[in-house]
C-alpha cells in the first residue's frame, strides 16, 4: 500500500483513482481525522477534485485536498483496469 502526500513544492501533487481512500488529518492535535472513498473523478489524470463518500457520515461531497490530505491506494499496481474506463467512474458535470 502506498501513499501520495500533497506536496506542491516538489511538483508531485496528489493523484487518486476510484476506490482509493482519502485520509485527512484532524483539525487539532489529538483529534482524529476523517477518511472516505473516492467514488468518482473529475479529471482523467486523477488530479483533484474528487467525489468522496465519507466514512463518518456516509455523505458524498466534492473534495479539494489540502496539505493534510493523503491518498491510500487500496489496489495493487497489477490490478487489471476496465479498458473502457481505466480511471474508474467520471463525475458528470
Amino acid at each position: 500500500m502506498t501513499m501520495n502526500a500533497y506536496s506542491p513544492a516538489d511538483g508531485h501533487g496528489i493523484h487518486a483513482t476510484v476506490g482509493d481512500q482519502i485520509v485527512v488529518g484532524g483539525p487539532t492535535i489529538g483529534k482524529p481525522g476523517r477518511d472516505g472513498e473516492v467514488i468518482a473523478l473529475h479529471h482523467d489524470d486523477g488530479s483533484p477534485p474528487y467525489d468522496v463518500r465519507w466514512s463518518d457520515t456516509g455523505r458524498t461531497t466534492m473534495f479539494f485536498p489540502g496539505p493534510d490530505a493523503h491518498v491510500r491506494h487500496l489496489h495493487d499496481d497489477d490490478t487489471p483496469r476496465n479498458e473502457e474506463s481505466p480511471n474508474g467512474a467520471m463525475a458528470s458535470h
